[in-house]
Order: structure tokens, then C-alpha cells, then sequence
């Protein structure tokens, strides 16, 4: 089984906020496939989750563990529903790339991201998938957990409408192809520093 996770912050004054992407994602997942995100079973607290079945069985998930707790919930789920650490794949916010632009990345280290770190040290390896979706840095002289945290500005919303939309292909097309192929097709428009 596939599991696809958006990492975010539960609560109404979180909803519309730049750290909040991920859970945009599986929003937008689950209602292209007519699915309904609900409490995952006992011994996977603090998360919503809805499942499809099929020729490839996919879950996705939102903790509600906030953000920097997020690992908790994502080891939760794979050790309940037994997912190999190959068909996970975790979605976050990236102040580091321009607002609209994604990364996919087989491995690699937290780059900062807190709730990145959070994840690998609750699976206790780097070893998964994860999607970048960048929702750039804004004003440097602005403190970034301030930047991160706050919503979305009116003229960014179609760009934001974009980014949802093809983070929800890619994340598709990991399920479907694999990370090898999402990465083949959504990383090549980016040139500049790789992020880990």
C-alpha cells in the first residue's frame, strides 16, 4: 500500500498558511478520487486519513500532531499498515524554492524543514520520498517561521492553485510510476542548487 502524507498545522488560524501546502495536497487528492479524510484507527492518534483500494491501494494522510510532531503520526501509520518505507511518500512547504515550484527527492536530510526532521528521526532513516513544493522566502529582513506561517496574499493565489494542482499529478504519478518517474518529470524544469 502506497502512503502519501501532508505534513501541516491542524486548526482554523493554520488552514491558509504557506506551511500548510501539504495538507492543501491531500485535500485536493482526496477530492479528485470522491474520497472522505477521516480519524485513523486508535494506534495511529492525532491524524485523518482516507483510503483507496484497487489495482494499487493508496492511503493519505494529514497528521494533526502539528508540525514539528509530525514523525509521530507518519512511523504510526507505516508500522500499523505495514507500508514499506519505499512507497511513502511525505509532502512540505519549501521556503528555499520560488512560490510554484516543486522537488521531488528519493532521500535526503531534513534541509531544515522541521517537520522533515521530525519524520526522520521517528522512522530513523532518510530513506523516503518526499515532494518540495515551494513557497518561496519573501522578505529577508522577515523572520521565516513568521513568513512560513502566514497566509497565502491574494496575488499569489493563482500560482498556489498551480503548485496544488501539479503536486497532485506528481504525487499520482509516484503512486502510479514510482519516484524515479515523478522525479523524470517534475524536477527537470529547475536549474540551480539541488536541495538535499
Amino acid at each position: 500500500m502506497h502512503l502519501v502524507v501532508g505534513l501541516g498545522n491542524p486548526g482554523r488560524e493554520y488552514r491558509d498558511t504557506r506551511h500548510n501546502v501539504g495538507f492543501m495536497v491531500i485535500d485536493a487528492l482526496a477530492a479528485r478520487h470522491g474520497l472522505v479524510l477521516v480519524q485513523a484507527p486508535g494506534q495511529v492518534p492525532d491524524t485523518l486519513v482516507a483510503k483507496r483500494f484497487g489495482d494499487r491501494p493508496v492511503l493519505l494522510a494529514r497528521p494533526l500532531t502539528f508540525m514539528n510532531r509530525s514523525g509521530d503520526a507518519v512511523a504510526a501509520l507505516v508500522r500499523y499498515f505495514d507500508v514499506g518505507l519505499d512507497e511513502l511518500l511525505v509532502i512540505v512547504d519549501e521556503a528555499a524554492l520560488p512560490l510554484g515550484k516543486l522537488r521531488a527527492r528519493a532521500r535526503g536530510s531534513a534541509g531544515g524543514h522541521n517537520g522533515l526532521k521530525s519524520v526522520i528521526e521517528r522512522l530513523g532513516t532518510t530513506e523516503f520520498a518526499r515532494l518540495r513544493l515551494g513557497v518561496g522566502r519573501g522578505d529577508a529582513r522577515r523572520d521565516l517561521s513568521a513568513h512560513v506561517l502566514g497566509a497565502f496574499e491574494a496575488g499569489e493565489r493563482p500560482a498556489l492553485e498551480e503548485l496544488i494542482t501539479r503536486a497532485t499529478d506528481a504525487a499520482e504519478a509516484f503512486v502510479a510510476e514510482g519516484i524515479a518517474h515523478m522525479m523524470n518529470v517534475y524536477n527537470p524544469e529547475l536549474s540551480g542548487p539541488e536541495l538535499d
